[in-house]
């Protein structure tokens, strides 16, 4: 999304990005990130939808986006996972549903 200013209207947001201005904060889909009261600070809102906000000295123009979608998670679910147990088995992390878990990960390199 290129700018001109700072400044940019919750209409034109959500026509250029798909992320609309609500209660909640920015909202995209079943996912909202919580924004500050008042005018959309798009600083912030880059932030914190992980999306980078470069200025062009030259032109004098902002350039904001894509999102990174690290920071605003489709769901907190963990999707269907079967790995196998230290015997060999298949073992389902679903049969751990309800209870804390905590996975570690190990690589050689």
């Amino acid at each position: 999304m290129i700018l001109d200013s700072l400044e940019v209207s919750a209409d034109d947001l959500e026509a250029r990005t798909g992320w609309a201005i609500r209660p909640e904060g920015a909202c995209k889909a079943d996912r909202c990130v919580p924004l500050p009261d008042g005018p959309i600070a798009v600083r912030v809102l880059a932030d914190r939808l992980g999306m980078a906000l470069e200025y062009d000295d030259k032109h004098g123009l902002w350039a904001l986006g894509p999102e990174a979608g690290g920071r605003a998670l489709l769901s907190a679910e963990l999707p269907p996972i079967t790995l196998p147990d230290r015997h060999g088995r298949p073992f389902s992390l679903e049969s751990l549903r309800g209870m804390k878990v905590l996975i570690v990960t190990w690589a050689s390199w």
